[in-house]
């Protein structure tokens, strides 16, 4: 029986081949990594339009040479754990970019870093508060009575829920791997968030911290995230556009803000633990989530492969609502690749600005009744969902009342003191309707209110 032998000399030969390979590597790579880096985050030019509290609204400059430019704004809102800044992360790989070359006017939500103060914001402060106020101000800086959302993550789960509440504001949604069903056990993250003690978290450090979190989502899969990613960046250290994407990557992942104490709790409470939102169970502010009221165009990417949002938490969504044009698109990539992968670019944010276009009609909405629908005090926002004729007729109701102190001048002089009256009167509410930039206000005092009312309770528990 022949045995067969394996040439010492080929070996050696291919040792002495792979250490001139990884000798030559390592000094392009000491070239590399001494040398200057371009790891710059979000570089396309952008304004800040639009801030409160920590909350600021970025406005992104488009290419207004674009073909069939959308005349209906876009605000994108993030999730509150990491940045917006993924979807500006590489100058060539940039879903911002693409959407700017496309001729879509952008908005985005920075929320910016919570502070202590912050720890007693809910998802109510979140999503009648500051999207809501940031709605508004993009309205009315535009004229138009609805723009377009779109929400990402979490950020995706906030727009459902604003959707569902002012349904009237909103033209088109977008959410893109936004967990709306929480009834699974597709994914360690579902897991266990159902066990997590979240009132025992927030006592022990108030807001959440975004080292903490990024901590879990690293235990989620360790070996592919703390181990895998670093074996190959050694692999291809001496490539400068594989380090520099890398180090970006590595700056996003632990750019983590983080999280108020009492929107975390309520997101584990009421999403994970109870799944209120997608049986119509949730309530914010006073007022039931009913996603059959959802009834604008819809559409809803996921990834077939996402571990912290497995398609079983996505893909029920578009059967809840209430719209005829809802449609799903599930994307053969994980979490982050529909926003980083050079392949899923070309089928991500070039389709979004496509569906946009094809239903950017212009809104038939008288003005006075868009102006109505603008905010003013809470107190009035039950008046204001009534139809515009009842509130016209109350108008003219109150105009003799206005007149009470000269009855006697108006019924001598009808022809001249009629008009004067109607003037006036109609006068007014276009004065007052262009006023709603305070609304932001009224709104920042009652979270102001509440959080001082819930640090009184906890104090007074803790006495």
């Amino acid at each position: 029986m022949n045995s067969t032998k394996i040439p010492i000399d080929l070996i050696l030969e291919r040792m002495a081949e792979d250490a001139e390979k990884a000798q030559r590597r390592v000094s392009k790579a000491s070239d590399v990594l001494l040398g200057e880096l371009n790891c710059e985050l979000g570089s396309t030019p952008y304004e800040i339009v639009y801030e409160e509290d920590r909350v600021r609204v970025k406005h992104y400059f488009r290419n207004e040479n674009a073909e069939n430019k959308l005349k209906t704004p876009l605000l994108v809102v993030y999730a509150l754990i990491n940045r917006e800044t993924m979807l500006d992360l590489q100058p060539d790989r940039s879903v911002v970019k693409t959407f700017l070359q496309e001729g879509i006017d952008l908005y985005m939500v920075d929320w910016g870093y919570p502070k202590p103060k912050d720890r007693f914001l809910t998802i109510d402060d979140h999503v009648n508060g500051y999207m809501n106020n940031v709605v508004d101000f993009i309205r009315q800086k535009h004229n138009v009575p609805k723009i377009n959302l779109m929400g990402i993550c979490m950020g995706g789960t906030f727009s459902v829920m604003y959707s569902a509440l002012h349904p009237e504001k909103i033209k088109n949604l977008i959410t893109t791997v936004t967990p709306s069903s929480f009834d699974t056990d597709k994914g360690l993250l579902h897991i266990w968030m159902k066990d997590l003690d979240a009132d025992r978290m927030i006592r022990t450090f108030g807001n959440i911290p975004g080292d903490l979190m990024n901590l879990g989502f690293l235990l989620l899969n360790p070996a592919r995230l703390m181990i895998d990613k670093y074996v190959g960046f050694v692999e291809n250290m001496d490539k400068r556009d594989f380090v520099e994407n890398f180090v970006r990557m590595e700056r996003w992942i632990f750019d983590s803000p983080d999280v108020p104490g009492e929107t975390f709790r309520q997101f584990i409470e009421d999403c994970y633990k109870n799944n209120l939102l997608i049986q119509n169970k949730m309530h914010l502010g006073g007022k039931r989530v009913e996603l059959n009221k959802l009834t604008m165009p819809l559409i809803n990417f996921y990834g077939e492969y996402d571990h912290l949002v497995p398609p079983e938490a996505c893909n029920q969504l578009t059967k809840a609502v209430g719209s005829k044009d809802a449609q799903d698109v599930c994307l053969e990539t994980g979490h982050i690749g529909i926003y980083v992968s050079s392949k899923f670019q070309r089928q991500f944010a070039p389709r979004i600005a496509q569906w946009l276009k094809e239903r950017d009609q212009t809104d038939k909405v008288e003005p006075a009744r868009m102006q109505q629908s603008l905010p003013v005090k809470k107190e009035q926002a039950a008046q204001n969902k009534q139809k515009t004729t009842p509130m016209v007729k109350k108008k003219r109701v109150a105009k003799p009342a206005g007149a009470v102190k000269k009855p006697l001048p108006a019924a001598q002089n009808k022809q001249k003191t009629a008009p004067m009256v109607k003037k006036k009167r109609a006068a007014k509410p276009a004065v007052a309707v262009k006023k709603p930039l305070p609304a932001p206000q009224p709104i920042r005092q009652t979270t102001a209110k509440r959080g001082k009312s819930l640090l009184i309770q906890r104090i007074s528990e803790a006495i």
